[in-house]
């Protein structure tokens, strides 16, 4: 058994001091990569669909139409990044509900706020008004 010294007790309080810290940045780093994941969708899905969508690189940005393509690689581009912050920052678990949820909470904030967001330009924050008539 180890005998308890002061020094052994200031390394241990280092050592959790530095797991905490390095936790904090991880846990920042998993929701900033499920918001990437998660605004990896409507653009990649559109433009493999063939579709125009919103991007930062239209004219106005993030108002304008950017072609198929150009949504393709941003959602690609969006993919990999958030794969690189939550799969190679820290130590990610999907066992550990802690890093689950906020990644998740990245996911479900940018979600609503790209469907509020482009739900103006689509139809899709009224949808009464854009129903066909019967």
């Amino acid at each position: 058994m180890r005998k308890k010294t002061r020094f052994n007790d200031s390394l241990t309080t280092e050592r959790k001091k530095e797991h905490m810290t390095m936790e904090w940045t991880h846990y920042v780093s998993y929701f900033f990569g499920g918001a990437l994941l998660g605004n990896a969708v409507p653009h990649f899905v559109s433009g493999v669909m063939g579709r125009p969508f919103q991007s930062p690189f239209a004219k106005p940005p993030g108002q304008g139409l950017s072609s198929s393509t150009v949504n393709v690689f941003w959602g690609f581009l969006n993919l990999v990044i958030g794969y690189v912050l939550i799969c190679r920052v820290g130590d990610f678990s999907l066992h550990s509900t802690g890093h689950v949820v906020v990644s998740g909470l990245g996911v479900l904030l940018v979600s609503i706020m790209s469907a509020r967001g482009f739900g103006r330009f689509n139809g899709g924050n009224s949808p009464e008004d854009s129903r066909e008539p019967r």
